[in-house]
């Protein structure tokens, strides 16, 4: 073996092993995760305990009801629903949001995200009302400034105005009486 391939053999097993390591190292840090026991689908959001982003959002069309102001967030809890009638899991969380609209110590605000009004109107015609204002998004820009990055996405606001709490994902009633409820109740404690 002349003293030129002896180099050239230790660049080829290098040309393994690196990969290999580095292949093993992503390896445990994925298992890691996943054997962790933490809940992958919980994204934090960086608006918890900040303002809620101001929003002034005009009123579905010929519904009877106010658009979203977040000025009218102070002294009240309220619930801000982002949901479209093209969006599959929101239909599926309905039943839940017409629940909660049973609890006269928090308001619901509706943000339409990125719907055709004829379409948000038959949706709410055929499944009822949750909403004590509904404020039309029809670009996402709004959605944008709250942080969502898919629908549905429930946000608590404390009575002071800033954010509490975000639900990614539809509710259920798991996630509602683990969740969401003990959030509401925290908030509604802290403005009595």
């Amino acid at each position: 073996m002349s003293a030129d391939s002896q180099p050239q053999q230790q660049r080829r097993r290098w040309g393994v092993v690196v990969p290999l390591a580095v292949f093993a190292v992503l390896a445990a840090v994925f298992l890691a995760q996943l054997l962790s026991g933490r809940d992958t689908s919980v994204v934090p959001s960086a608006l918890i305990g900040r303002e809620a982003p101001p929003t002034d959002l005009p009123p579905l069309e010929r519904m009877d009801l106010p658009g979203i102001d977040s000025t009218e967030f102070a002294g009240r809890v309220t619930l801000v629903n982002v949901w479209g009638s093209w969006c599959v899991p929101c239909r599926a969380e309905h039943p839940i949001l017409m629940d909660l609209a049973q609890d006269e110590r928090i308001v619901i605000a509706g943000m339409n995200y990125k719907d055709k009004p004829e379409n948000a109107r038959r949706f709410l015609a055929e499944l009822g009302n949750p909403f004590d204002a509904i404020g039309v998004d029809d670009r996402g820009r709004t959605a944008i400034d709250w942080g969502v990055y898919g629908i549905p996405e429930t946000f608590v606001v404390g009575r002071d105005g800033t954010i509490r709490y975000k639900h990614v994902g539809p509710l259920t009633s798991e996630s509602v009486a683990r969740d969401l409820m003990p959030e509401i109740e925290k908030a509604l404690a802290e403005g009595s």
